[in-house]
């Protein structure tokens, strides 16, 4: 399978205190599938626009956008990379 990065990662710190960077459309699409902590209207959209990316109908970074709103929405914190 070939992976689609998105550009710089986004990383986050997760309501247990973990953290995790999202490289790729398909490690974010497998965590909103799999391990996301609520099923909710933002989770659903952001796997809606992922799923619209990898199939290059939307750009990547509307995707990577909607991903990191469903984050926030989940109660992730964003961990700026500098």
């Amino acid at each position: 399978m070939i992976e689609i990065h998105w550009g710089n990662p986004l990383s986050f710190v997760l309501p247990d205190g973990d953290v995790k960077t999202f490289t790729t459309i398909e490690t974010a699409a497998y965590w909103l599938r799999r391990k996301w902590p609520v099923d909710d209207a933002p989770r659903a959209h952001a796997a809606r626009m992922l799923d619209a990316a990898a199939h290059c109908m939307i750009p990547i970074g509307t995707a990577r956008a909607a991903f990191a709103d469903a984050a926030q929405a989940a109660g992730f914190t964003s961990l700026h990379m500098h």
